[in-house]
């Protein structure tokens, strides 16, 4: 059994991913930093500029790490070797999800100026659609789409490479939905953090919704079966299975767990805002 590991790191740690080169990949929110994690336990802190305010990170189709920068409308781009550079966007944008796209791209959510952007790895950005309701996470589908959040609409967005938009509302009315994540079962998982429910959509399926109090905020495919979510109002992580199943893990008192990650050996990781990154036991 793998033992859990806590790190310590100051600076708000808010997103995290697997890195190509084995790490975990911290945004460092309040301090304007991105930080590497070993998956020992070795943290290495890459400070941005103050107003950064790095939220989410992705690993980008360069072998690079690419994250929002929502403090200064920027997209960053930083090597697994610690050299970073940022884009910039238009005033007003306020970035915030960021994923990898099919076509070899990264595309982004711009939650103030209500659109989803492109950016290519040699820094080219493009809007491709304005869609309004503070778009909030972005995932790659498994039908080769852009799935998305609409927090302040309660709808999940759907956009096609080419720029077909399709937009779906929650059963629940002001659901207020966050995260996002496509799985291996060929659907779309999402929190809905004012409904307390996670949302879950097959296919050209209806929308499923179970109760989920915490607040629940990020959410990552277990590699196994089901999701990873963590409830950010109770300090927790949760466990959800393809069945429905639920089993929650209780975290720090007060800790403000926000991104989820699993690495390349299935080892689930979790950023708490109060100061550290957790491993958990395995």
């Amino acid at each position: 059994m793998t033992a859990a590991l806590k790190v310590a790191l100051d600076g708000g740690p808010y997103g995290l991913t697997a890195g190509p080169d084995g790490a975990l990949w911290v945004t460092l929110a309040q301090s304007g930093a991105i930080a590497r994690v070993s998956r020992t336990g070795e943290a290495t802190v890459y400070p941005l500029e103050p107003q950064a305010r790095p939220t989410i990170i992705t690993a980008g189709p360069d072998g690079a790490l690419w994250f929002t920068r929502s403090g200064d409308n920027r997209i960053g781009r930083i090597s697994t070797g610690g050299e970073a550079v940022a884009f910039d966007l238009p005033d007003g944008s306020d970035p915030y999800g960021i994923t990898t796209g099919p076509d070899g791209a990264l595309w982004f959510t711009a939650m103030t100026s209500g659109e989803i952007g492109r950016i290519t790895v040699g820094g080219e950005v493009t809007s491709r659609a304005v869609v309004g309701g503070m778009p909030s996470m972005i995932t790659a589908g498994p039908d080769g789409a852009l799935w998305f959040t609409l927090n302040e609409t309660a709808a999940i967005g759907r956009l096609t490479v080419s720029g077909d938009l399709t937009v779906r509302e929650t059963p629940t009315p002001a659901s207020g939905p966050v995260g996002i994540a496509a799985t291996h079962d060929d659907a779309v998982w999402f929190t809905e953090i004012r409904a307390e429910r996670l949302g879950r959509i097959p296919m050209d399926d209806a929308i499923q919704e179970i109760d989920l109090p915490g607040k629940p905020h990020a959410v990552a495919a277990d590699p196994d079966d089901g999701v990873w979510v963590t409830l950010w109002g109770s300090s927790q992580l949760a466990r959800v299975g393809g069945d429905g199943d639920i089993v929650t893990i209780d975290l720090p008192r007060d800790s403000e767990p926000h991104g989820v990650a699993v690495d390349g050996d299935g080892a689930v990781w979790v950023a708490l805002e109060a100061g550290f990154v957790l491993r958990m036991p395995s």
